[in-house]
């Protein structure tokens, strides 16, 4: 077969490029921005298994990958790509091959200690075939580059864009705050300490809402509305799901919390401080790369006293969620759009091509 010519590129994205999450979404929009920079852009879609594969699922991948011209150029998404080592192997010489690192697989919390390390093998295996690596942020980098093998002149950090938001300002002092949290319902985003941060302080006035997909993980999403009742929170924490707009939960929020573990970027916590929204978070993974302290409280992973402290000064302080909100505002300012991000990609692409 012959070599494609011009800004060609096969983006390889298993399971449904449409699903509300940040991995799919920092996708949507890649195709967008390099289509906007002439790329041409086809994406081959894989089946929706990974990053567990069956047997038939890795010889469908199988099959697709064979079908491609010689020198053809591939960013294959990360959830994908590190379950894939017997693929890159074989399609490395021949195929054009850019790994897209969200969040390295084996980090993903709930995994039992034999299925992480599979992945931490296979995931370090695929990673010596890719011509180049694409992580979202500096500690990505770091940590492929400590645990995975891949040297760090091969990684290229394009972090995800964030859109001004052109009405946002600085939020006053609500009489009732209400708490948003933006993630779906699975374990590492770690809900269950947001609720128990939440219980002591129900003496306090405030409302929170939980909004994510709660179909990515049924189990924890079950347990999670379980905790809150139990808790007798029922009434005042809110659990839609997955919502459309979720732009108007933003405007309507007056604060931002999510305790998530460890986060490969953290596109919700970059979305709320657009909209000004003062953030307590965890210092898990690249979170601090993106809350600044001048936007938010940031304290230890898996520690609910810790949040509910933080959570405490802000609902006791109106004028710090005001300093908070300004600052959050500005550092939101000061990152990068996706224009500028989708730029360092065609570059990296170019370099490859």
């Amino acid at each position: 077969m012959s070599e494609p010519k011009g800004r060609r590129l096969v983006f390889a994205i298993p399971g449904d490029l449409s699903a509300p999450s940040g991995g799919y979404g920092y996708d949507r929009r890649m195709i967008g921005e390099l289509g906007r920079l002439g790329w041409a852009v086809d994406v081959l879609a894989l089946p929706a298994a990974f990053p567990f594969p069956a047997e038939a699922d890795l010889r469908a991948s199988d099959e697709a990958f064979a079908a491609l011209p010689d020198g053809t150029l591939v960013l294959v998404d990360g959830l994908a790509f590190g379950a894939l080592p017997r693929l890159a192997s074989a399609e490395a010489s021949r195929l054009r091959l850019v790994a897209l690192v969200h969040h390295p697989l084996a980090l993903e919390e709930g995994l039992a200690p034999e299925a992480a390390e599979r992945l931490r093998s296979s995931e370090r295996e695929a990673l010596r075939h890719a011509r180049a690596v694409v992580s979202t942020s500096q500690t990505t980098r770091a940590r492929l580059a400590a645990e995975f093998g891949v040297g760090v002149e091969r990684i290229t950090v394009v972090p995800p864009g964030t859109e001004p938001v052109a009405a946002a300002a600085p939020r006053g002092g609500s009489a009732e705050p209400l708490i948003l949290c933006v993630a779906a319902l699975i374990e590492r985003k770690d809900h269950a300490v947001l609720v128990d941060a939440l219980g002591p302080l129900r003496g306090r006035p405030w409302r929170c809402r939980i909004v994510g997909s709660d179909t990515a993980d049924p189990a924890t999403a079950r347990r999670l509305r379980e905790r809150i009742a139990n808790a007798g929170l029922a009434g005042r924490i809110e659990v839609p799901g997955a919502v459309a707009d979720i732009e108007a939960e933003y405007r309507r929020a007056d604060l931002f919390a999510l305790p998530s573990r460890f986060e490969g970027y953290g596109m919700a916590f970059a979305e709320a401080m657009a909209h000004a929204l003062p953030v307590v978070g965890c210092a898990g993974g690249a979170v601090p790369e993106v809350v600044p302290p001048e936007a938010g409280l940031l304290v230890p992973p898996r520690d609910a006293p810790a949040f509910s402290s933080a959570l405490a000064r802000l609902l006791d302080d109106a004028p710090l969620r005001a300093r908070l909100s300004a600052g959050a505002l500005a550092a939101s300012r000061a990152l990068p759009g996706w224009a500028a991000s989708a730029a360092i990609l065609s570059r990296t692409l170019e370099a490859i091509r």
